[in-house]
């Protein structure tokens, strides 16, 4: 039995062109498209995919954490990035893989075998790049200029809890400096700009 893709893409020349290529596989098909991301949990709940092949482009800056909290409910769903621009390579390890605008049918379904034996093992590391709230408060009153002292004052927490916070924030995050911290905390909607 083919394993079902929901693809999550805007322009119907992708949606269907990509539809098109996956018709001659003989392990997946497209069973849904959807053109937002408002619909893509109904969808879910509808069509049971196996995989989900999404444009990260529908992905704005500000909806990336909303974007994350719809495929919470489904961790064992994997998520498949349909790229044909450019995005930052931080961004797209929220995703299992990333299929190409280019890649031919054998690439395809190569990358789709792969997610589907390793899913298991991305979902136990897409913690890895999910802040969890406290370090969302620490990054928050960080992006504020305030010293680990102070954060752990406000926080009612000790200043090694901060530290270790602080230490896992760089780990997800992969940024080290304090001003970088500040522009992803206004990038994700964390501070005001």
């Amino acid at each position: 039995m083919k394993k079902r893709i929901l693809l999550v893409e805007k322009s119907p020349i992708v949606a269907n062109g990509f539809a098109k290529i996956l018709q001659s596989s003989c392990d997946f098909d497209v069973a849904a498209t959807v053109d937002s991301l408002e619909r893509i949990a109904e969808r879910i709940v509808v069509t049971k995919p196996d995989i989900v092949v999404l444009n990260p482009a529908l992905v704005d800056f500000s909806k990336r954490l909303s974007f994350k909290a719809i495929f919470q409910d489904y961790p064992q769903l994997p998520l498949v990035a349909l790229v044909y621009a450019y995005f930052d390579q931080q961004w797209l390890k929220n995703f299992h893989a990333v299929v190409e605008i280019n890649d031919d049918l054998q690439k395809i379904e190569t990358k789709l075998h792969d997610v589907l034996s390793t899913s298991n093992e991305h979902t136990e590391n897409a913690d890895l790049y999910e802040l969890s709230d406290r370090e969302r408060e620490v990054l928050i009153e960080l992006s504020k200029g305030q010293t680990n002292k102070e954060i752990a004052e406000k926080l009612h927490i000790s200043v090694h809890t901060v530290i270790t916070h602080r230490k896992n924030i760089i780990k997800k995050t992969g940024i080290k400096s304090v001003a970088g911290l500040t522009v992803y905390a206004m990038l994700n909607n964390l501070i005001e700009q």
